[in-house]
C-alpha cells in the first residue's frame, strides 16, 4: 500500500512539473526587434541594411525577426504577415515556440 501511494505522489509530480513547462506554449507575446534575413541574421538588425535585407529575401533568403534585448533570431513561420516591413523596427505580436514565431500582427516603431 506504501508503494502505490509513492507511486501515485511521484506520477503526480511529474505531471504537475510537465504542466508547468507547458504553460507558456500557444500564448501571443509582443517582441521588439529588427524585421532581417536569416543570411545575415542580427548583423543586418538595423536601419542601415533595410536595403540589404531586401535584396536577400528577394534572392530566397528567409525572414527573421532579430529581438531587441539578447539579439534572438526568431524564424517567421507566416512572412507575409511582415510584408512592406523587410528592415524596419517593430513590435510585433504573435505566438513563439522554440526558435520561430506566428505572426498575428506588426507595428512600426
Amino acid at each position: 500500500m506504501r508503494k502505490v501511494l509513492l507511486i501515485c505522489l511521484a506520477i503526480c509530480f511529474l505531471v504537475a512539473i510537465s504542466a508547468m513547462a507547458f504553460d507558456d506554449m500557444g500564448k501571443s507575446s509582443t517582441v521588439k526587434g529588427w524585421v532581417a534575413d536569416d543570411k545575415c541574421g542580427a548583423k543586418s538588425a538595423n536601419a542601415k541594411a533595410e536595403a540589404c535585407t531586401k535584396k536577400c529575401l528577394d534572392a530566397g533568403a528567409k525572414m527573421v525577426v532579430v529581438t531587441d534585448g539578447d539579439q534572438k533570431i526568431l524564424m517567421v513561420d507566416n512572412p507575409d504577415a511582415l510584408k512592406g516591413h523587410e528592415g524596419h523596427h517593430v513590435a510585433v505580436t504573435g505566438t513563439v515556440k522554440g526558435d520561430s514565431i506566428h505572426v498575428d500582427s506588426a507595428k512600426m516603431l
